[in-house]
């Protein structure tokens, strides 16, 4: 009888110490590639960030492999040498290596890919290859190359055919190269939103005029907004459907602006009906503000676009909080009673400042 009574309560101390474990919410943890320290190049820092995701309690990383369009994996479309360069000093595949390790401790791995930003990357193979009419175009005048530039960036343009050719086939290489990726997370799947005035390419207003009869663009109009958030929908639902009918189990999710009138009227990004209609497993919300107040009424904001939280994470701007690490703390805090995913934006800022380390490390998390 003793042993059966031992027995019963050494199960139940089990199952609450489970349970306890279970309690820490879930988090996640963007790793650039234009951070430092370079984690991709060296299997040290690769080790490093596996062991700090198992204290931090990350359950999700998002590792950015396609910036700038240049590829951190195998492809013949993108750019690949900075793929090449780090497989070299590595001696093996990169990301191959941190999905193995990372599955080794029970952690995701998704791919996190910015897709109509080339940054200020003028070498790109799409401006090889297509010129600057592959370029997204507001109403001034271009006399020169960097006249192309919105938001001190080089978008291309979500309604020219040839960029949802070449982005759909990098997508393909990518999932190809890695059949135990967890998932793949779009960015920049958006119009410039500074001064939300473009669009203007000859091959996007001619399709405009097809498509709806109208002869002239009145930059007011609502047809002609709508029609912008049309394509970057359609982007979007070209890329899932690949992803879908190569990884049918593979989690699909893109970032979404914030505050939601940015990303709607601005971006010309409408994540809320993406979660809606089930288009994406979920979308990383990026909440970057240095104002608690403000901060809080973004996550406000969201609860009311979304009926399933499950389908939401909340990225915390700690790059902008490293001379702030109180406010992230709070931010942080706050994001997480919420009782949905937490993300870290981004790793390299953690290691900037140890405050964030410690807060993220410590036991009572």
């Amino acid at each position: 009888m003793k042993r059966i009574l031992f027995g019963i309560l050494s199960s139940l101390f089990i199952f609450s110490a489970a349970a306890q474990s279970n309690d820490v919410p879930s988090r996640a943890l963007f790793i650039s590639v234009v951070e430092n320290p370079p984690v991709l190049s060296t299997r040290r820092e690769i080790i490093k960030l596996i062991d700090f995701a198992q204290q931090a309690h990350i359950k999700v990383l998002f590792v950015q492999i396609y910036h700038g369009g240049q590829a951190w994996f195998p492809s013949k479309v993108a750019d690949a040498s900075p793929y090449e360069k780090c497989r070299k000093a590595l001696g093996e595949d990169p990301l191959a290596l941190i999905i193995r390790q990372a599955h080794a401790q029970g952690i995701q791995v998704h791919a996190w890919a910015n897709l109509l930003s080339l940054g200020q990357n003028t070498n790109a193979n799409f401006i090889k290859k297509y010129g600057t009419d592959i370029l997204t175009r507001n109403l001034k005048a271009k006399y020169k190359f960097e006249d192309f530039k919105i938001d001190n960036q080089y978008f291309l343009e979500p309604g020219d055919e040839r960029v949802r050719e070449d982005l759909a086939k990098t997508v393909k290489e990518l999932l190809r190269a890695y059949p135990d990726l967890d998932g793949i997370q779009f960015d920049y799947i958006r119009y410039p939103d500074a001064h939300p005035h473009y669009g203007y390419t000859k091959i996007n207003r001619e399709r405009f005029k097809i498509k709806t009869g109208f002869k002239t663009i009145d930059e007011e109009s609502p047809v002609w907004k709508d029609w912008k958030r049309a394509q970057v929908t359609e982007v979007l639902e070209r890329l899932v459907k690949i992803v879908r009918s190569y990884r049918p189990h593979m989690q699909v999710s893109t970032t979404g602006c914030m505050p939601y009138a940015r990303a709607y009227y601005e971006a010309y990004q409408d994540w809320a009906s993406w979660l809606s209609s089930g288009l994406v497993d979920f979308v990383t919300i990026m909440d970057y503000s240095a104002d608690v107040k403000e901060f809080d009424r973004w996550i406000t904001a969201v609860k009311a676009k979304t009926t399933d939280l499950a389908k939401v994470k909340i990225s915390v701007g700690a790059y902008k909080l490293v001379h702030a690490p109180e406010i992230f703390e709070r931010e942080f805090r706050s994001c997480e009673k919420m009782g949905t995913t937490c993300a870290v934006f981004h790793y390299g800022s953690v290691w900037e400042t140890p405050e964030f380390y410690k807060f993220l490390t410590s036991r009572e998390q």
